[in-house]
């Protein structure tokens, strides 16, 4: 690019990653100033796959209605349930307060990048290889300015590597295998079955709505030095009644939010997976991707020479407490006593059970009753008793 650029050369925001924190940040961009020239660009096309639980909570849907595209979850089926399952074999089973959704990332993405062109927003398929932050700008290979970049390029990103920051460590990392099984009989539910090698590990079982299910599992990357045939065991493993199809297995790295590096520099702000926004409990990231796009292009578009100061202000105030809050947590589930009398007593009380969704899908907080009441089911049989201890209490 010349040295000398024109202001109508210059976006006013490009995006790197089409995923749905660059959708949603392309989105907000266009919301807050819908004359603004935003640029959505991702070296893939669309629809993709990509590996992931699938899982779109109630809080994701706050998320999509915030950004004015509430409509794309409309004619999926929903799903109000939801069981816990601890290494020890208990298990908690409840109707969820709010439904989620299970919906594949090849067409929750695609959804959410043809809302943001019908938006007016501009997509381009480019791998990204350069960034330089120059006066006022951003130029990326090149040929490509803009007044602010978001980086929201996933577990990978350029982005991120190109401003020089480092990958999480191996302990603040996860690896995890994804895989599409025909769906388990009986009512949907979504399952979340804690496992006691590696720990802290879990498996999932996701019910799409058209018969199959989206099964996976994941450890830390610390705790696992095998290869995808070693994951692929350990999925079958943890659910032998799962039928995997070998050809839809997917390893991916979940980048934890218990270390995250600082999300802006200068004019390139960072969200989603490329700022490890992924919840260490569950492995949620869409809500967070959302939630930290939106933010991210407001301040992008809003105000240009401040974005890089106030990003990084809206997503603590907004996500600050519970991000305190996850990764105390993250340290104290390694304890699995504590994880044991947390389903015992997420299994007999809905209080326990509610906080416990809200923690690890959404952007709750620890709350002290639930805690007393977890503290509680410390005593007895639970630290050395079976495992029929804390039997099943379901919501009918």
């Amino acid at each position: 690019m010349r040295e000398t650029v024109t202001a109508e050369q210059v976006y006013d925001l490009v995006v790197v990653g089409a995923g749905p924190a660059g959708a949603a940040a392309a989105l907000a961009a266009r919301a807050s100033r819908p004359d603004a020239r935003v640029l959505l660009v991702d070296k893939a096309e669309f629809p993709r796959d990509k590996s992931c639980g699938d899982a779109v909570s109630a809080h994701a849907g706050d998320e999509l209605r915030r950004l004015g595209v509430a409509t794309l979850l409309e004619d999926w089926p929903a799903i109000d349930r939801l069981r816990l399952r601890s290494p020890g074999g208990r298990a908690a089973a409840r109707r969820c307060q709010r439904v989620n959704w299970v919906m594949p990332r090849r067409v929750f993405d695609a959804r959410l990048v043809e809302a943001a062109v019908a938006r007016g927003v501009e997509r381009r398929t480019q791998r990204v290889h350069t960034l330089e932050q120059r006066p006022g700008m951003v130029v990326l290979d090149g040929e490509t300015a803009a007044r602010v970049v978001v980086g929201a390029d996933g577990s990978g990103s350029t982005v991120r590597r190109l401003l020089g920051v480092a990958p999480n460590p191996r302990d603040h990392l996860a690896v995890a295998v994804r895989a599409y099984s025909p769906a388990p009989a009986g009512r949907p539910e979504q399952l979340i079955a804690m496992v006691g090698e590696g720990w802290p590990s879990y498996a999932w079982s996701f019910p799409v709505g058209d018969g199959t299910a989206n099964v996976g599992y994941g450890l830390l990357r610390a705790h696992f030095d095998g290869g995808k045939a070693q994951l692929h065991g350990r999925l079958a493993a943890a659910l032998p009644d799962a039928d995997p199809d070998p050809a839809t297995l997917r390893a991916h790295h979940l980048p934890f939010s218990s270390r995250r590096p600082e999300p802006a520099a200068g004019r390139v702000l960072l969200a989603g997976d490329a700022a490890s926004l992924v919840n260490p409990l569950s492995g949620e990231g869409i809500f967070s991707a959302l939630v930290s796009g939106r933010l991210a292009g407001r301040c992008a578009v809003e105000d240009p020479d401040a974005a890089g100061r106030r990003y990084p202000r809206l997503l603590h105030d907004t996500l600050g407490s519970h991000l305190a809050h996850v990764r105390v947590f993250a340290r104290v589930i390694r304890h699995r006593p504590f994880v044991e009398a947390a389903v015992a007593a997420a299994s007999a009380d809905r209080l326990v059970f509610d906080r416990m969704v809200d923690l690890t899908l959404g952007a709750g907080l620890v709350s002290p009753v639930a805690l007393l009441r977890v503290l509680r089911a410390y005593p007895g049989p639970l630290l050395w008793g079976s495992a029929t201890h804390g039997r099943l209490a379901e919501d009918r």
